[in-house]
């Protein structure tokens, strides 16, 4: 599709916004960002979330901004900063799920209140009727610590009365109580009330509130009329029983003691009997957490319950969900919008469009133009592509990430490195293999309900079909689990008035084909049949209503299969295959190695002739390790043979500092080979005192556990493993005290070379990142080297200030300075300003301009990638290094030896000027002679002048 160019970014910078990071410290960076050569401000999530949310996307008002951040004003005028600098900004925005885990979220506060009933029960992704029938009518709420009777007993529930209504404490949280069921509360302060000898006018009065309530539509009420009057009616009772609490002071002495009395007495189970009644009667039922894998009845966000889903296909949902966002963006404060979890979406080509639409209203386009820069969080794997009706710019650059890193890993290394890691682990397990497993393990621990619902639903339909009849649902539930552990991609999507894709044909197919290999003892036409629903093969002669429950399983079949790649294979796998980390990337295939230059160029063809501008990302809130962690971590595959015998030092050295738990040593190999890398990756450019060294140990740490009990093999978040987790601890700490120490002696050796390559691998996907086509997306504090791992070490707060100190310092600094001085990052901050500030200038080059591989020739044509820019009179010959550990450090001058290419045509007799030097000259010879284009820094970038 054609854009608008006037809001389409030229770069973005993306900002963590919580109560620790303000509008009105946002505001305050503005200048900074704009010397640096940031176009627009790509926003976290700033709409009002939970209180103390560093991450925005539990999001309980679309509607508010988070007072946390700042207020209106603040917003205003942070905005107006950026407009007052030629800058714009676009926004995370969360459309699939709101978080209710705090009262913010008013419509869930009131679903819990009136069940069925409330006007915004059709808003969440509620089963009112669920497989378990005494969940009817009821939500499950998964908050407790324990089972409920020993929460109960021990008293760990109590009751409030605030402004004539009553509510269910159980610590932070608190729940409504329906006002029907007041009566449970009044009838007995009622009888205290008499006892207490209050006038029988008062009583009467009283006791026409007790029965108002009586006479409320139930909770399972769902017609309009009833609907509003319950809704009319509860709040004026509420307000009648505050008015005979403010008349009667016995009253609330009345209520209080019976609220006392409900409560119960630790010890004497009896006692608690009323309260269970009183909780029994509410439109929620409130268990142990761990219930929630089989029992839920809401869609969630993957497996987090505190994220409920909501219904966003349906009008009044967008509608109510949208207003602030349109209306910001109607106002010109928002340039663009990122999608978050868009295959979350009940149909997101139909969601997406008409979010464009509605932004249409406010800044129609002509013709195809697309009104809204928009850009959603969809990984693509394999050769997938985004759909060609989805009208947006393109994802949020996952895949060149992975893309970037892959070219940046020998090729000739995957049989070594393979080999290594194998006999270390002593297991050549595929990662495939491990994949597979992981989804069915999270669809029996995590996410059981979900794939208990999906087996119900095709266990119906096959009851209406006299050839599939005889299946059982147990036999259907293995189906199920079978069909989606073998998915290939992270969902289909069929609606239901089009005719499936040949993309979703393949997939379904595939996926029903390694199913039935995987399981012949499983009779075929099982499979069959699943396969045929899932392409929309129905059965004929159907009714409507049978045609609507098929196509029913289908969507809600294709909103579950990428919950459950997820977390089956980013959050479970990427932390049990280890061979070489800088490719367990999101978005990333650990078992596919590395790519060429020819592969790399194609990707970059494709992506220009789709969508030129496609974010392109390198780090950002969501990556396991940064892009500088997994530049170097990619140099390994450079140090093939010195890594494998560094390893087996190591392993010798080491091996004393484990600890034997059940006949097994504590860490495991595959946790010591995580250990390693991950020290390489991140251990620190310059000597640390004894605080950093603790800091750093902290970090490792905290990294460590999480990694381990997310790979659910030693330990997890369910069943933690205290034991084993200490001995990891113990072991690392010892690997990294002071002192003398053989280890850290020897490890320094290679992490030096580690820290050389990851220098020029970073500064190369810096600028291929900046230059290639696409838009380029900075994570906040990456333009200088940043060794961050997953959250939340890479949502630390940024020094701005020794950012601000840095880029000040740049333009009296010498290039050659800068490399030699490479550790302190000024040197990546200066290709970063250089390229983003030539792309600002130069804005038609790079979103209209062609892309043009050039290829070299002579001794080290293999390790240099080139293009070329080109549109109208401007152009741009870019060329940086890959797999340069042969080549020498630094890759610069003479090492290059014979290794040439030719200068474009256009070149020729022109002059010309290198960004990142400065050097300006005339093109007189055909060819450029490597050693001289990179004879002061190991990039460059040639701009006709």
């Amino acid at each position: 599709m054609t854009d608008t160019r006037s809001h389409i970014p030229s770069s973005t910078y993306r900002l963590q916004f919580n109560k620790h990071f303000t509008f009105r410290q946002a505001r305050e960076l503005v200048p900074y960002l704009r010397d640096l050569g940031v176009s627009h401000v790509y926003a976290s999530p700033f709409f009002r979330a939970g209180p103390g949310s560093l991450h925005g996307y539990d999001i309980g008002d679309h509607n508010e901004l988070n007072p946390e951040i700042g207020t209106r004003a603040d917003y205003d005028e942070f905005v107006a900063a950026l407009r007052a600098h030629g800058m714009g900004q676009i926004v995370d925005f969360v459309p699939n799920h709101m978080g209710i885990g705090s009262p913010v979220n008013t419509w869930w506060t009131d679903v819990l209140e009136n069940g069925p009933s409330s006007e915004f029960a059709p808003h969440f992704d509620i089963d009112w009727r669920p497989l378990k029938s005494d969940l009817n009518n009821c939500v499950l709420l998964p908050i407790l610590g324990d089972q409920y009777g020993r929460v109960l007993e021990r008293g760990e529930f109590k009751l409030e009365f605030e402004s004539g209504a009553f509510f269910l404490r159980y610590f932070d949280a608190r729940l409504p109580i329906a006002p029907r069921t007041y009566t449970l509360i009044l009838l007995p302060a009622l009888i205290k009330l008499a006892a207490m000898g209050v006038g029988d006018d008062f009583l009467a009065e009283f006791q026409s509130v007790i029965t108002a309530l009586e006479h409320l539509p139930p909770r399972t009420e769902t017609d309009p009329e009833k609907i509003a009057e319950r809704l009319r009616e509860k709040e004026i009772i509420k307000r009648r029983l505050l008015r005979r609490c403010d008349e009667c002071p016995e009253l609330i002495d009345a209520i209080n003691a019976t609220l006392r009395e409900i409560e119960g007495c630790p010890g004497d189970a009896r006692s608690f009997d009323a309260f269970d009644e009183l909780i029994s009667a509410q439109a929620y039922r409130l268990s142990f957490w761990r219930v929630a894998a089989e029992e839920i009845n809401y869609r969630r966000f993957f497996d987090i319950n505190e994220l409920a889903a909501i219904r966003v296909e349906l009008p009044e949902v967008f509608e109510a969900t949208h207003r602030l966002l349109l209306e910001l963006i109607a106002s010109g404060s928002l340039d663009g919008v990122r999608i978050d979890h868009v295959d979350g979406l009940w149909n997101p080509a139909e969601y997406l469009s008409l979010l464009q639409s509605r932004a249409g209203q406010f800044s129609p386009g002509k013709g195809d133009v697309l009104p809204l820069y928009l850009v959603v969080e969809k990984i693509l794997l394999g050769d997938e592509r985004l759909r060609p009706d989805w009208p947006v710019h393109g994802t949020t650059g996952y895949e060149f990430a992975n893309q970037a890193i892959r070219l940046l890993i020998d090729p000739a290394a995957e049989k070594s490195v393979t080999e290594t890691y194998s006999k270390f682990i002593a297991s050549s397990t595929s990662f495939n293999e491990i994949a597979y497993h992981r989804k069915q393990l999270v669809m029996r621990l995590a996410l059981a309900s979900e794939i208990n619902v999906l087996a119900f639903m095709l266990d119906r339909l096959s009851e209406r079909n006299r050839w599939y009849r005889d299946f059982t649902l147990n036999a259907l539930t293995t189906a199920v689990r079978e069909v989606i552990a073998c998915f290939p991609v992270y969902r289909t999507y069929l609606t239901p008035d089009q005719d499936p894709s040949a993309e979703d044909i393949h997939a379904v197919r595939r996926a029903v084909r390694l199913a039935e290999r995987r399981n012949p003892g499983i009779e075929r036409s099982m499979f069959d049949f699943l396969g045929e629903i899932l392409l929309k093969k129905f059965p004929e002669n159907i009714d409507e209503q049978t045609r609507a429950d098929h196509m029913h399983f289908v969507m809600k079949f294709q909103q579950c299969t990428g919950p459950i790649m997820a977390k089956g294979v980013e959050d479970t796998s990427f932390y049990i295959y280890n061979r070489l980390l800088a490719l367990n990337e999101v978005g990333g295939e650990p078992h596919h190695f590395a790519i060429s230059p020819e592969k790399f160029f194609s990707e970059c063809v494709s992506r220009l002739r789709d969508h030129p501008h496609c974010m392109l990302a390198t780090s950002t809130h969501d990556t396991k390790r940064s892009e500088d962690v997994r530049a170097r971590i990619a140099g390994l595959s450079e140090l093939a043979s010195e890594w494998r015998k560094a390893l087996r030092r190591w392993q010798t050295i080491n091996r004393r500092h484990k600890r034997e738990i059940e006949s097994e040593l504590a860490p495991d190999a595959n946790e010591e080979y995580l250990i390693y890398q991950t020290l390489l990756g991140t251990w620190p450019l310059a000597s640390m005192d004894k605080a950093e060294r603790a800091s750093y140990l902290d970090r490792i740490l905290e990294y460590l556990i999480k990694a381990i009990k997310e790979a659910k093999v030693n330990s997890s978040w369910v069943q933690p493993n205290e034991e084993w987790e200490k001995a990891v601890r113990e072991f690392v700490a010892k690997l990294l005290r002071a002192g003398a120490n053989r280890f850290l002696d020897n490890f320094k050796l290679l992490a030096e070379r580690v820290a050389q390559l990851g220098m020029v691998n970073s500064l190369a996907q810096t600028v291929l990142k900046a230059t290639v086509p696409g838009m380029p997306d900075f994570y906040q504090g990456t333009e200088l080297w940043d060794f961050s791992l997953v959250d939340p070490d890479n949502r630390r707060l940024v020094d701005y200030e020794t950012r601000g100190l840095a880029l000040s310092t740049l333009s009296g600094t010498d290039p050659s300075v800068l490399l030699h001085q490479w550790r302190d990052g000024r040197i990546k901050l200066h290709v970063t300003h250089q390229l983003l500030n030539f792309r600002r200038s130069h804005s038609a080059l790079f979103m209209q301009g062609s892309f043009s591989p050039v290829h070299a020739t002579g001794a080290y044509s293999d390790s240099c990638v080139a293009f070329l820019r080109r549109f109208e009179g401007s152009a741009l010959l870019v060329i940086v290094p890959r797999l340069t550990a042969r080549i020498g450090f630094p890759p610069v001058g003479d090492v290059w030896r014979d290794t040439v290419l030719e200068w474009p045509v256009e070149f020729i007799g022109r002059e010309v000027c290198e960004l990142f030097t400065g050097l300006k000259f005339t093109v007189s010879e055909t060819s450029c002679v490597i050693a001289e284009a990179l004879r002061v820094l190991p990039v460059a970038a040639y701009a006709l002048v």
